[in-house]
């Protein structure tokens, strides 16, 4: 990472955290809003994406849809919540329909969003989520960078829980 290519970076200790942090970003999100979730296997982006359906106001389980592609959320607005993980060629992509999510009245997320860079709107918000191998206790630094001009987006609420003294 180099320090001119994210807004923002936080470091997280425990799943709550990820999960409050992803809540947080929710409760703030306007329709419309795509956020790309770029991390290895188990790095905590479903958990991310948890607290984002729950920071829209839905009350239910949130899954990986790793094998159905797609889940639908139902809060103060409709989450969209794709994974990546299983798709092997971007044509897989058109089949799903993306345009209509992407610019609908909800919030779109994406699990695996580096694997198809190109089949994501331009105006996103990427947070990539990596283990942190300096720590033996499971932490991760998530990166927020927003892209192509993406506005009105705010960390100080995201400031506020991160893990102390980073």
């Amino acid at each position: 990472m180099n320090g001119v290519d994210f807004l923002f970076v936080a470091k997280s200790t425990n799943e709550e955290i990820t999960r409050n942090m992803g809540k947080k970003l929710g409760e703030k999100l306007k329709p419309g809003t795509v956020i790309a979730l770029i991390g290895e296997l188990g790095a905590g982006k479903t958990v991310f994406a948890r607290g984002v359906a729950e920071g829209l106001g839905f009350t239910g389980i949130v899954n990986s849809p790793s094998f159905v592609l797609m889940n639908l959320y139902r809060g103060r607005m409709e989450l969209y919540h794709f994974d990546f993980y299983r798709l092997e060629e971007e044509e897989e992509l058109q089949e799903l329909g993306l345009e209509e999510y992407f610019y609908a009245k909800g919030v779109a997320i994406v699990e695996w969003a580096d694997k198809f860079p190109a089949a994501l709107p331009v105006k996103r918000l990427e947070v990539e989520i990596v283990k942190d191998d300096r720590d033996l206790d499971n932490s991760r630094i998530l990166y927020f960078k927003p892209r192509g001009g993406l506005d009105g987006f705010s960390c100080e609420e995201l400031k506020k829980i991160a893990a102390p003294g980073f």
